[in-house]
C-alpha cells in the first residue's frame, strides 16, 4: 500500500503536469491522432489525462493519505484470512500501517531507507531486514501514485506500449516505466475516460523463479474532488492472492513525525493512536 520523490530542479510536479496538460489540450487536432503522435509524447499524454481523471491539481497536491479498511488473503480462489488495517502515508516515502485480527496487532513503519515492526503477539520491536525495506521500496515503484505524481522522474523512463484488450470488448492504453536497474512495470488506462485499470510487473526470487504480479483498481470514489480506488485486487500468476478494501480515505490531514519514530520499548509500541 507506497518512492515518489523528486521534483525537477526548481519546478514542482504540479506545475509540470499543468504545463503538460496545456500542451496536450492545445496541440493541433491532427497531431493528437494515435498514428501521428510520437510515442513518448503519447505516453505523457495518457498520464496527463489520467491525472485529470483522478482530480487534476487536487490530486497532485495530495501530501498525506489516511486509509481504513480490510486486507484479505486468498488461496486457490478462496478467502483464507482477513485483517482490519489503519494506514497513514506521508508522500513520498513514509508509511505506518497497523493490522488487527481479533486481539492480535502488528505495526509496520517505513521511512525512506529505514523501518521497524512491532509484533504485538510477542511484544517485540524489530528492525526491518534489508529485504523488508527493499520490498517497501518496490511497493512504491509499483504504485499508481508513483506514476501519476511523477516521483519516478530522474529514475526511470516512460514509454508507450500500445492498446490491449480489456473487458466487454473494451481496450486499454498501456504505458511502461523502465528503471535504471532494468525493472519494468506497465500501467493500463481505459481508452474512453482515462481511468486507471491495472498495473503489471514481474519479480524474481532467490531461486530465479519469475512471478507475474497484477494490481487491478476498482470502485473509484470521489473524496473531496479526488478520486481514489477503494478496491485493489492483487493477482499472482493469474490467481487472486489478496484484496485491499478501503472503508474510508482522507487526504492532507496533518500527520505528526512522531508516529514514524521507533518506540523505545514495547509498552510504548502497544499504545494505539488515531489521527
Amino acid at each position: 500500500m507506497n518512492e515518489r520523490k523528486k521534483h525537477l530542479a526548481g519546478y514542482g510536479i504540479s506545475g509540470l503536469y499543468l504545463c503538460l496538460l496545456i500542451l496536450v489540450l492545445t496541440l493541433p487536432a491532427a497531431s493528437q491522432t494515435p498514428a501521428a503522435q510520437p510515442q513518448a509524447e503519447r505516453a505523457e499524454a495518457i498520464v496527463v489525462r489520467a491525472v485529470e481523471t483522478m482530480g487534476g491539481r487536487r490530486y497532485l497536491d495530495v501530501r498525506s493519505q489516511i486509509g481504513r479498511g480490510r486486507f484479505s488473503l486468498f488461496r486457490d480462489g478462496a478467502l483464507v484470512s482477513f485483517q482490519a488495517f489503519y494506514d497513514v502515508i506521508v508522500f513520498p516515502d513514509r508509511e505506518r500501517t497497523e493490522f488487527r485480527n481479533g486481539k492480535s496487532r502488528t505495526v509496520q513503519v517505513n521511512t525512506g531507507d529505514t523501518g521497524w515492526v512491532f509484533d504485538g503477539d510477542q511484544e517485540l520491536i524489530k528492525i526491518q531486514t534489508a529485504k523488508q525495506i527493499a520490498n517497501f521500496k518496490q511497493g512504491i515503484r509499483t504504485s499508481l501514485d508513483n506514476l501519476l505524481r511523477g516521483y519516478w522522474r530522474g529514475q526511470a523512463e516512460l514509454s508507450y506500449v500500445g492498446r490491449r484488450p480489456s473487458t466487454l470488448g473494451k481496450r486499454n492504453e498501456v504505458v511502461k516505466l523502465r528503471y535504471a536497474d532494468g525493472f519494468e512495470i506497465e500501467f493500463e488506462f481505459a481508452v474512453d475516460d482515462g481511468t486507471p485499470q491495472k498495473a503489471i510487473y514481474k519479480t524474481t526470487d532467490d531461486d530465479d523463479t519469475t512471478t507475474t504480479e497484477e494490481d487491478r483498481y476498482a470502485q473509484f470514489v470521489d473524496v473531496g474532488g479526488i478520486k481514489a480506488a477503494f478496491i485493489v485486487d492483487r493477482f499472482t500468476n493469474g490467481k487472486q492472492s489478496s484484496r485491499i478494501n478501503y472503508e474510508s480515505i482522507e487526504f492532507n490531514r496533518s500527520v505528526p513525525d512522531s508516529i514514524f519514530t521507533k518506540p523505545s520499548n514495547p509498552k510504548d509500541a502497544k499504545k494505539e493512536f488515531r489521527l
